[in-house]
């Protein structure tokens, strides 16, 4: 680890977080705008058809980086905790920060079939890390 404790797969890490707070910022900020602040706060049952193709998106975005995220978070531990931090893993870690931060764009305004590369990308640098972590 260096000095100050944070190694950059843990740092990669804390963006990663910071990414995701975002996505969920973004989403919220689509649903509001489609049924207002009193949906938003509300129960938000039957509001699913009064949501625009793009919240929609967003919506599943958010769903989708919090399913990839625990993955993410394991093999970054698992990497750290093993001593087998190198560039190769920053390099991975930095590249599923990357992929995430370019998925939720990429879903929100639908690119086909990019979003779905860019996915494999963060899970690939995801499946490495573990394998580097375990091997």
């Amino acid at each position: 680890m260096t000095d100050a404790g944070l190694t950059p797969e843990l740092a990669a890490l804390t963006a990663a977080a910071v990414v995701h707070f975002v996505t969920i910022f973004a989403a919220q900020r689509a649903l509001e705008r489609d049924v207002g602040h009193d949906g938003n706060t509300g129960t938000r049952e039957g509001i699913e058809d009064r949501l625009s193709p793009r919240t929609q998106r967003l919506r599943r975005a958010t769903a989708n980086f919090t399913e990839n995220i625990g993955p993410f978070i394991i093999a970054v531990l698992v990497v750290v905790l093993a001593g087998k931090t190198s560039l190769l893993t920053a390099a991975l870690a930095w590249a599923f920060v990357a992929a995430r931060a370019l998925y939720v764009p990429a879903y929100a305004l639908g690119w086909v079939p990019w979003r779905s590369f860019i996915w494999f990308a963060g899970f690939l640098a995801t499946a490495a890390l573990l394998l580097i972590g375990v091997l």
